[in-house]
């Protein structure tokens, strides 16, 4: 029974290791947008089998960051920049209206976890590692909506936030963006823990709005080489 429990464990973690190296390399631009994946060289470069990998691929799919094509494989997700602006539009309004709730209902629990997960935020910030802050990063906007108790909101948001994630990450990369994404949270915190719901929602609003207004203006200047 041991022996059976520590393949467990070990598959459980080569698992996971493989969703976040393909992640990474989907964030940061090696696997492109529309681009097919090679389950074979992806297999021989992490010397695995094709199992672990297309369970990795589903979670990805799960994300919206894989399309799963009926027997072709798999593709990196590609969503077109009117779309992924018209999201951001919503995911603002849906973040302002869940962080005025979550000022008055969430729990003192809730907080404390979502201030645990800004000092990972702002660890990962000073170590300069991207995408373990930004999986903390969506850890932190999920928790404010979920701690909003509206699962309506749950369920759009999520959603909504496959289709952004790419754009979301690319953001990082603009000169001062992360640190100031860094203080937009922070603000956002703070007016959690003073119970202030107008101003966490605005400041929640503000602060996808701001990454949003860098999409649209990146993608413009994009249009005009």
């Amino acid at each position: 029974m041991l022996f059976e429990s520590e393949l467990k464990l070990n598959r459980s973690s080569l698992h996971e290791q493989i969703v976040g190296m393909l992640r990474k390399m989907i964030l940061e631009g090696r696997l492109l947008p529309g681009q097919h994946i090679d389950e074979k060289m992806l297999c021989e470069q992490f010397e695995i089998s094709r199992t672990p990998l297309r369970e990795a691929l589903k979670v990805l799919n799960s994300e919206g960051l894989v399309d799963l094509l009926p027997n072709r494989g798999a593709r990196v997700a590609g969503t077109s920049p009117h779309l992924v602006s018209e999201c951001f539009d919503a995911v603002a309004g849906l973040e302002r209206t869940a962080a005025e709730l979550a000022a008055e209902k969430a729990s003192s629990d809730d907080l404390e976890t979502l201030r645990n997960i800004q000092e990972e935020m702002e660890e990962h910030y000073r170590t300069n590692n991207e995408v373990d802050y930004f999986t903390a990063n969506d850890r932190a906007h999920a928790l404010v909506v979920e701690f909003s108790g509206n699962s309506i909101l749950v369920s759009m948001h999520a959603r909504l936030m496959t289709k952004i994630r790419q754009a979301r990450f690319a953001g990082l990369t603009v000169p001062n963006r992360w640190h100031e994404s860094i203080l937009e949270h922070r603000e956002i915190l703070d007016a959690l823990m003073a119970r202030d719901s107008a101003r966490a929602g605005a400041a929640a609003m503000n602060h996808v709005m701001h990454t949003a207004r860098l999409f649209k203006e990146t993608h413009k200047l994009a249009l005009s080489q």
